[in-house]
């Protein structure tokens, strides 16, 4: 190690490293991490953490896994990266035919990115260019719901919600789409939100180019849960006016919410759609957007004849590897079986943080259980009481929540109720 101690280490972190949504002049704590195998990660300090956020939901599979390591090591062995400009390979041409044979039918054509917040950033040029091969120019705007999150990128910031988000400072210089109320949580009045989406989109109709939300899950955009009737009303609404549905399934993909995806729990089918995070179970950075070939055909007609995107790392060999073992492993199906378990296992062990002072709410989906709190966490304490509790939580707003790895046993997930109980507690 360059740095002589862990303190050293820390010290210079703190000085330089700028970590995601600190301040670089009055940085919260951060622990370094010296491994990490199955669910857990190991501490400088000698202590061993149930990691109960799959590092922002992406390693469903836990770390160091058998199939994913030997995936890469295999790849690195043959070449770790080759330019996409120009030149295929076969792991990325692979990645492509099992993402089409295993999402929606419709969506044909893959388009590969680097992130999430790029992948959006990529779809989003996907509608506007589709509406000008169609002959609309004027369709620039992008109808979506309020409670969303889609990327840190201006194009994502801009369907963020632009209040209650966290990207709210930009709100003045992003572009101004068009925002319909949160969907109603599962059980809640769907028809009279119904009304006023649909009302919504007729009066913008002229100017809008597509629907952009994501399905049945809302992430960083404050976790809500929310009635999968309302994708039905969207992609009936975009069929009528002409839109191009987009279904940003970067944090529900892949079983996160108790089907491969979200969609397929109200039975529709997206025009576009985005995957990312678990995509490589954790291991690189690597996402997709997927389209029906009307999309492409209509973006294939406008000025530029070409989508007007192209990342370096696109396609990246290293990525597509892994991401093809990951896919292995969910083709198994064992995942239905631990989602469901964890599920029961957050339903239960969750339950008794209803009746702690200054919770608004308890909710779950999936292998996703949520503490709304009615006051915004005191993040250190509330990380400190779950590393306490023998859990890596990160929480943030008012929301302590967990989407635990997919591996995670019943001990594993009795302990993360513990730590979020905990959290919510001193938060």
């Amino acid at each position: 190690m360059t740095f002589p101690t862990v303190d050293d280490l820390l010290a210079y972190d703190r000085e330089h490293v700028w970590h995601p949504y600190t301040s670089m002049t009055d940085p919260v704590p951060t622990r370094v991490v010296t491994g990490a195998e199955g669910v857990r990660l190991r501490l400088a300090d000698g202590r061993e953490v149930v990691d109960g956020m799959s590092s922002w939901w992406a390693a469903i599979h836990g770390y160091r896994h058998p199939a994913l390591d030997a995936a890469v090591h295999a790849q690195v062995d043959e070449f770790a990266h080759v330019m996409f400009g120009g030149l295929t390979h076969a792991p990325a041409v692979e990645l492509a035919r099992r993402l089409v044979e295993i999402t929606p039918d419709g969506l044909e054509h893959v388009f590969f990115a680097d992130s999430g917040s790029v992948s959006v950033e990529v779809a989003l040029k996907m509608v506007l260019q589709h509406q000008r091969g169609a002959g609309r120019p004027e369709r620039t705007r992008m109808l979506t719901v309020r409670g969303g999150y889609h990327g840190d990128t201006f194009g994502a910031m801009s369907v963020c919600d632009p209040v209650g988000g966290m990207h709210s400072m930009f709100a003045d210089v992003l572009p101004a789409q068009v925002f319909a109320d949160r969907p109603p949580a599962p059980g809640g009045d769907v028809a009279a939100w119904a009304e006023g989406f649909r009302e919504l989109a007729e009066r913008h109709a002229h100017e809008l180019a597509g629907i952009v939300v994501e399905p049945v899950l809302q992430g960083a955009g404050g976790m809500h849960v929310y009635d999968a009737a309302c994708l039905r009303v969207m992609r009936a609404v975009a069929d009528e006016h002409g839109l191009v549905l987009v279904l940003d399934e970067i944090a529900t993909g892949f079983g996160r919410t108790g089907t491969l995806f979200a969609s397929e729990a109200a039975g529709v089918v997206p025009d576009v759609m985005c995957v990312g995070k678990a995509l490589t179970g954790g291991y690189l950075t690597m996402a997709a957007v997927l389209c029906t070939g009307e999309v492409a055909r209509g973006l294939s007609s406008s000025e530029s004849g070409v989508l007007m995107h192209g990342p370096t790392y696109m396609g990246n060999p290293l990525a597509a590897a892994v991401a093809l073992a990951n896919l292995d492993l969910l083709a198994t199906g064992e995942w239905q079986g631990q989602v469901g378990h964890i599920g029961h296992g957050l339903r239960r062990g969750l339950h008794g943080c209803r009746s702690l002072p200054h919770v608004a709410d308890v909710r779950t989906v999936g292998a996703v259980g949520v503490v709304e709190l009615a006051h915004p966490v005191d993040v250190d304490k509330a990380t400190e009481a779950a590393l306490d509790a023998g859990v890596w939580l990160r929480p943030f707003r008012n929301l302590v929540y967990t989407m635990p790895p997919y591996i995670s046993t019943d001990e594993d997930v009795a302990r993360i109720c513990a730590a979020v109980e905990a959290a919510a507690v001193v938060g």
